[in-house]
């Protein structure tokens, strides 16, 4: 075989199915927290670490300085997301981050009620991830956002929020492209068009009504105000699975919410990270985002950024280090613990949590309301 005849795959072919279809694994009514409950109990270890987090997160508060979260799908998976709405809502929370994943599972839990599969079974049957509704809402929400200049977490807030979008006509798109060709938003305006002509939508309104709103951390963000900003891998998620799916679109909501996030770091003078269960995206995002922060910084004869606290929740051991005496040497496994190395070189206290995740969340508003 010529190493030059392999050929990418058609995913216009893919065959998708009903998402109700779908044996999904996790129900909203099963794993929703509400904040009043009872917190899963902790040691008194991990908590005296999250009482000093609380405390960071109140002088944060009170400085005005960034307070950010960033957490991996298994967070909102555990059903925080009425913790989170809570804590956006009193302000302690200025911003979020997640990843992919977390966005998938967010609109399904919105608009199923349900959300997960049965990964190793459905990747052997060639259904794993090819569902029809969540690969297309997922693609319009973030097409419809991008024309009013939003990134890919305030997109799919608002679609969830306001039960779909209004979307202009082909002829309003076409029209607009032709008069403005040089405009920032034309590569958008392509492909919504190119997307309408293929599945026959004429524009105007479409409803796509969201159930269980509660069950939605982009939701809350949007109504809330406050920036969360995802940050995808090409190929990382389902919606790759699909026909219509488009790198270009996810690259571009990424880009723009890379750029959101970056404001928010510019602001973290005095601040706090708290990074929940995000072992690859919350770590990897960061550092890039602090170094261009700092870079722009130092350009206008400002000092880096300083004075934040950083808080990282996995339920992995640290690999057994004392990250408060420094980083590993590489012969140490410990060394190779991405969601603590990183961390842990950000000019900055890294305090690492070994517990649950929603426990975590849990305690924290618990110890904020407290005071």
């Amino acid at each position: 075989m010529n190493k030059f005849s392999i050929q990418p795959l058609d995913l216009a072919r893919l065959k998708t199915e009903p998402l109700s279809l779908r044996k999904s694994l996790t129900r909203c009514e099963e794993i929703l927290l509400q904040p009043e409950s009872e917190p899963a109990p902790l040691s008194g270890s991990v908590l005296s670490q999250i009482a000093g987090a609380a405390r960071a997160v109140r002088e944060a508060k009170s400085r005005g300085a960034s307070v950010m979260l960033l957490y991996g799908a298994h967070l909102l998976r555990n059903g925080a997301a009425p913790i989170l709405e809570r804590l956006m809502g009193d302000g302690w929370v200025t911003h979020l981050a997640t990843n992919g994943a977390g966005t998938i599972h967010d609109w399904e839990y919105s608009w199923l009620g349900a959300s997960t599969e049965g990964v190793e079974a459905n990747v052997a049957t060639g259904t794993f991830g090819c569902w029809e509704e969540t690969g297309f809402y997922l693609h319009l929400a973030l097409m419809a956002g991008a024309l009013d200049g939003l990134g890919y977490g305030r997109s799919l807030g608002r679609f969830i929020a306001a039960d779909g979008a209004a979307l202009p006509s082909p002829g309003e798109l076409r029209e607009l492209i032709v008069s403005a060709p040089e405009n920032r938003l034309t590569p958008a305006r392509a492909d919504l068009l190119h997307l309408m002509l293929e599945r026959g939508l004429e524009g105007g309104r479409m409803e796509v009504f969201h159930r269980w709103k509660e069950a939605s951390i982009l939701a809350a963000a949007w109504r809330h105000g406050v920036p969360l900003t995802v940050h995808p891998g090409i190929g990382y998620d389902i919606v790759a699975n699909h026909p219509v799916f488009n790198g270009g679109v996810l690259g571009r909501g990424g880009d723009w919410d890379f750029k959101l996030f970056g404001g928010s770091v510019a602001n973290l003078e005095g601040g706090v990270v708290l990074s929940v269960g995000s072992a690859i995206m919350g770590p990897q995002v960061f550092e890039k985002s602090l170094s261009c922060v700092n870079n722009l910084r130092l350009q206008e004869g400002r000092p880096a950024v300083s004075g934040h606290s950083i808080y990282v929740v996995d339920l992995q051991d640290g690999g057994g280090w004392d990250w408060s005496q420094g980083e590993p040497p590489k012969t140490n496994a410990a060394y190779y613990l991405r969601f603590c190395k990183s961390f842990s070189r950000m000019g900055a206290p890294m305090h690492y949590l070994q517990c649950d995740n929603a426990a975590f969340i849990h305690h924290l508003h618990r110890a904020l309301a407290e005071h």
